[in-house]
């Protein structure tokens, strides 16, 4: 089965779509890392050549399984190494399959791959706008986190909890290991009002309270 798995992956750059006709049940469920829960004739037609200028491989790792009779479960990661135009991309990705054995064939009827979340890049920001993100801000009454800076770093605090905002953008900050984004919201004077904590694209609303 780890086997088959790889000569799965190894079809995805040429577009190969035998493999996947072969070893996915024709009652297979895929649900893939972008949200999408797949029949298998969408999952075959997904299998497409990488457009001219794109190369790469997926390499199976770190592979754990589980046989119950007719059953096995297989769960493993996935390596991708992505060239465009030659500039190099990585992700990574936890794939579990579950085979199922009918009539002596293994197939797999349900796969669900999820990707690891990974930091963004460290951008720039100028240290000069500190003191306008500095201050306490308040989500509820007795709910408060304050911003502070030391040198050139800037800081969340709550509850005695200091977590380093490392710059995406001048205006846009990340916590590592930690999915989403912290932004501070200006009013019409062009003062700090809010600091937005923004998770899966929505937004939780801290209002600036104190300097």
């Amino acid at each position: 089965m780890v086997r088959r798995t790889q000569e799965l992956y190894d079809a995805v750059v040429p577009g190969n779509q035998a493999p996947w006709k072969k070893y996915f049940a024709d009652d297979s469920i895929f649900a893939d890392e972008k949200g999408r829960t797949m029949d298998k004739p969408k999952l075959v037609a997904d299998i497409t050549p990488m457009p001219p200028g794109y190369s790469g491989a997926i390499k199976i790792e770190q592979v754990q399984s589980r046989i119950y009779n007719n059953v096995a479960i297989l769960s493993y990661n996935a390596n991708e190494k992505e060239t465009i135009f030659g500039q190099n991309l990585s992700a990574r990705y936890h794939i579990t399959d579950t085979w199922l054995r009918r009539g002596g064939n293994w197939q797999i009827v349900a796969s669900q791959a999820h990707r690891y979340y990974e930091d963004p890049a460290v951008g720039k920001t100028d240290s000069k706008k500190f003191p306008d993100f500095m201050g306490a801000y308040e989500l509820a009454p007795g709910q408060t986190r304050k911003i502070i800076a030391e040198g050139d770093s800037l800081f969340v605090e709550r509850s005695g909890k200091k977590d380093q905002l490392f710059p995406e953008a001048s205006e846009l900050f990340f916590r590592k290991g930690i999915e989403g984004r912290i932004l501070f919201r200006y009013d019409k004077n062009g003062k700090v009002d809010a600091l937005i904590d923004r998770r899966n694209n929505e937004d939780v609303v801290w209002r600036k309270v104190a300097n």
